[in-house]
């Protein structure tokens, strides 16, 4: 289970560069313009774009680009889904059939799977790069700013944004406490090799205690609010309040003229 150690989404790194100094409504706002550019990409030209934008903003961040190599490798079987649904489902001109199958691989399947696969990788690279330079409470102040206009409508702003911030911040915690559980089963003897069946069979020894271990974290978190007088709804002060500043407005008019540059090559 060595590729739970290259899954990064939910992970901090504390560096001090242009990206993690941006305010959190910034970077989340941009990570959704980014997303919605990927989606709405409508040809390879629009990819290459926003592929060079993301490199950029990368290279500010001073994030490690292993890290994000090692991200994109966990997702590899969706990947590799994607492109396989699209490369024997589209019709088109026949390139490989298929032994034992009535399925082939056409050249239009091929040049649309890899072209959905490269939207799916630039979108996972986006919310990678903001939960990388954005601490936990600094995406719940600003998933809380960005839900503040609903609570008119009695809308739990703080207690949704808590619940997301609180759920990216388990990621890497249980993954972390599924490897100690994995090693320790090793050294007791397990082994989780074998056929797809059997592997299958030989990890529930495994997601049992990890499931009591989520429980148990689950549970001390919810003392450790209680006894520090949380309470759902309440008005909060912030000990840093929010800012935008100038690198806000001009990585938000970039972001903004990415997904218009996007658009205008439809």
């Amino acid at each position: 289970m060595a590729f739970l150690q290259d899954i990064a989404l939910g992970r901090y790194i504390a560096l001090d560069s242009p990206i993690h100094r941006l305010d959190p409504r910034t970077k989340l706002g941009g990570v959704f313009a980014l997303t919605l550019a990927a989606f709405a990409a409508p040809n390879a030209l629009a990819l290459l774009l926003l592929g060079a934008f993301l490199l950029v903003a990368i290279v500010l961040a001073r994030v490690p680009l292993r890290l994000i190599l090692r991200q994109l490798k966990t997702f590899a079987w969706l990947f590799l889904f994607t492109f396989g649904l699209h490369a024997l489902l589209t019709p088109g001109r026949p390139v490989l059939s298929l032994p034992f199958s009535d399925h082939v691989l056409t050249a239009e399947g091929l040049r649309l799977g890899a072209f959905f696969t490269a939207r799916l990788a630039a979108a996972i690279v986006a919310a990678t790069l903001l939960t990388l330079t954005t601490a936990p409470m600094e995406i719940t102040s600003g998933l809380e700013r960005f839900f503040s206009p609903l609570r008119r409508f009695g809308f739990p702003a703080g207690d949704m944004a808590l619940m997301i911030s609180i759920a990216l911040r388990f990621i890497p915690v249980l993954l972390d406490e599924a490897e100690r559980l994995h090693k320790a089963q090793l050294a007791r003897g397990a082994d989780f090799s074998g056929s797809f069946l059997r592997r299958i069979k030989n990890l529930v020894p495994l997601l049992v205690p990890l499931l009591v271990a989520a429980c148990g974290r689950a549970d001390r978190l919810a003392l450790a609010m209680e006894s520090r007088c949380y309470t759902s709804g309440a008005e909060r002060t912030h000990y840093r309040p929010l800012r935008f500043g100038r690198a806000d407005g001009l990585s938000a008019l970039a972001a903004l003229g990415l997904v218009a540059l996007v658009y205008y090559l439809r």
